[in-house]
C-alpha cells in the first residue's frame, strides 16, 4: 500500500527519475529534431526571413543605410560552410517551434515533486511559459535593426562594411534563443516555488542581486553598447521577476492557510 497521502507526494527512486528524465528527454530532442528536418527543406526562407531586420545591408550588393552607413552582404567561402549555416538557421527554429513540446516535457518531468492541488497551477503556468518564450524570441528579432545599426555605426566614413551573412546569422539565432529562454525565468522561480524549493520570502530578498545579475545578463546577451537594446531585455525579464515574487507570495500564503487548518 503507497504510504503517501495527498498532501505528500510519492517519492521515486533515483534509478526511476533517472529513467523519468530519460524518457523526457528523448521525446523533447525528438521534437526538435522533427521541426528541424522540416525546417531545413525551407532553409532560404528562413534566412530571408532572419536577413530581413538587417537595416541598409542587401544580399550579393552594397547598399545605403538611411543614416548614411554602407553595408553589403556577402556569400560564404568554404565547402560546408552553407551546409553548417543552414543546419544553425533550421535548428533555432526547432528550438523555437517545438517549445511547446519540450517546456510540456520539462513540465511533465517536475509534476510528480508537487501536491496534488498544486498541479493545476503549475499547468496554467506551462501555458504561460510557451507564450513567453515566443514573445523572447519576438522580442529579439525586433530589436535586431536596432543592435545591427549599432555595430554597424562604428565602420569609419571611408570604409564599407562587408557582412558576412553567417556573422549576422549567428547573432540572430543566439539572441532569438537566448531571449526566448530568459524570458522563462519567472516560470522556473514559480515552479521552484510551488515544489517547495525556495519561498517567496527568500525570492523577493534577492532582488537587488537579481536585478543586477539581470542587468548584467543584458548586456552580455546584447552585443551591441547601445542601452535601448539592453533595456528591452532587462526590463521585461525584471517586471516577470517582480511578478514571479507576487505569484510565489499567494501560493505561501494559501499553503501556510492549509498548514494552520490541519
Amino acid at each position: 500500500m503507497p504510504t503517501h497521502t495527498l498532501h505528500e507526494p510519492a517519492r521515486m527512486p533515483l534509478a526511476e527519475h533517472l529513467r523519468e528524465l530519460r524518457n523526457r528527454l528523448i521525446k523533447a530532442v525528438g521534437a526538435i529534431l522533427l521541426v528541424t528536418v522540416v525546417a531545413s527543406l525551407f532553409y532560404k526562407q528562413l534566412i530571408a526571413f532572419l536577413i530581413d531586420p538587417l537595416p541598409g545591408c542587401a544580399p550579393g550588393r552594397l547598399a545605403d543605410a538611411p543614416d548614411g552607413e554602407r553595408c553589403g552582404l556577402i556569400a560564404l567561402n568554404g565547402l560546408l560552410s552553407p551546409f553548417t549555416l543552414a543546419l544553425k538557421v533550421a535548428i533555432t527554429a526547432g528550438v523555437v517551434t517545438a517549445s511547446p513540446v519540450w517546456l510540456y516535457q520539462l513540465w511533465a518531468f517536475l509534476v510528480p515533486g508537487l501536491h496534488r492541488n498544486e498541479k493545476k497551477y503549475t499547468l496554467a503556468f506551462l501555458g504561460a511559459g510557451i507564450p513567453l518564450f515566443l514573445a523572447g524570441a519576438a522580442v529579439a528579432y525586433w530589436s535586431l535593426p536596432t543592435t545591427t545599426r549599432v555595430l554597424i555605426s562604428f565602420t569609419p566614413d571611408t570604409a564599407t562594411n562587408v557582412l558576412p551573412v553567417d556573422d549576422f546569422l549567428d547573432l540572430a539565432t543566439r539572441m532569438v534563443v537566448v531571449f526566448g529562454l530568459s524570458f522563462e525565468l519567472p516560470v522556473l522561480l514559480v515552479l521552484l516555488n510551488l515544489g517547495g524549493v525556495i519561498t517567496a520570502r527568500r525570492m523577493s530578498g534577492w532582488w537587488r542581486p537579481m536585478l543586477m545579475g539581470i542587468a548584467v545578463f543584458a548586456a552580455l546577451a546584447t552585443p551591441s553598447t547601445d542601452p535601448l537594446s539592453m533595456l528591452l531585455l532587462a526590463a521585461p525579464i525584471s517586471l516577470l521577476y517582480l511578478g514571479a515574487c507576487a505569484i510565489a507570495w499567494g501560493n505561501d500564503r494559501r499553503r501556510a492557510s492549509r498548514s494552520h487548518e490541519r
